[in-house]
């Protein structure tokens, strides 16, 4: 039993159809150039994945700290499609080429999702819950503050302050969030070192 071959078209057959379907010559002929004559068959069964989102969120870009707004848009709780929001006074709808990437990094395999652990010494990553992280966070951060606390100097100048801590703060922070960290970290644990990292 011998397999037919399909039969293909014809070099004539091909250039026929990419006439017929070819925008151009419409376009010029005076239709509605980004309209009904910009269209062909193929654009018509595109759809924008827009579409099938059941959610749609807001969101803030993470990759500076210009604060552009971002609209998510979701189907079955996963992202499917990132564009900024035209409500925003700061960035009218556009988004710049890192954060038209935001959706890439959503959904980046290679992006953690969880907290992951390495006891000192240790080999191997372990799984925690944030709850335990954040605790663990927080008890590290006040021994290492009383244990090296100075309140004052050998010359009785009064300094209240600790170099067993530094803080370095992302790009991504607005003014607001770096002054909440200098009065957490410099006037309230009395951390000297406070450093951003605010170069894009």
């Amino acid at each position: 039993m011998t397999r037919r071959r399909p039969v293909r078209e014809s070099v004539a057959e091909r250039a026929i159809s990419f006439a017929r379907d070819w925008t151009v010559p419409r376009q010029i002929a005076g239709g509605d150039v980004y309209g009904e004559a910009a269209k062909s068959e193929l654009s018509r069964q595109w759809r924008p994945r827009l579409e099938e989102a059941d959610t749609v969120g807001t969101s803030i870009c993470p990759f500076c700290a210009v604060g552009c707004a971002q609209l998510i848009y979701a189907k079955d709780g996963k992202p499917i499609h990132v564009e900024g929001d035209p409500r925003s006074p700061i960035n009218q709808g556009t988004l710049c080429p890192k954060g038209a990437g935001t959706l890439g990094m959503l959904l980046s395999p290679k992006r953690i999702g969880k907290v992951l652990y390495r006891a000192p010494r240790a080999d191997r990553w372990e799984e925690k819950p944030l709850d335990w992280a954040m605790d663990r966070i927080a008890r590290l951060t006040k021994e290492a503050r009383d244990d090296t606390f100075v309140e004052s100097l050998p010359d009785g100048r009064i300094v209240n302050h600790t170099l067993g801590i530094g803080s370095l703060g992302g790009a991504t922070m607005d003014n607001e969030e770096n002054y909440l960290i200098k009065k957490l970290f410099g006037g309230g644990l009395g951390v000297v070192s406070i450093e951003n990292q605010a170069r894009i």
